[in-house]
């Protein structure tokens, strides 16, 4: 049992999916309530949107060439 939860259980290969997703909800939110303006929220949405992607790029070409990313 501990040692599922310490190699990450089933949210293990999901890591940079959720941060992305907790990163565009907060961003959203702080523009919702004012914290922020539209293009500080943009900009954030964009980033993070990138990161996402950028991880699903490189888990696909780790698979086309025959490695592990």
């Amino acid at each position: 049992m501990i040692d599922k939860i310490i190699r990450g259980g089933f949210l293990r290969n999901r890591r940079t999916h959720i941060v992305s997703a907790v990163g565009i909800l907060s961003a959203v939110a702080a523009y919702l309530v004012g914290d922020s303006d539209l293009f500080a929220m943009l900009q954030a949405v964009f980033t993070l949107g990138g990161v996402y992607f950028l991880h699903k790029t490189n888990k696909t070409k780790g698979k086309k060439y025959g490695q592990d990313s």
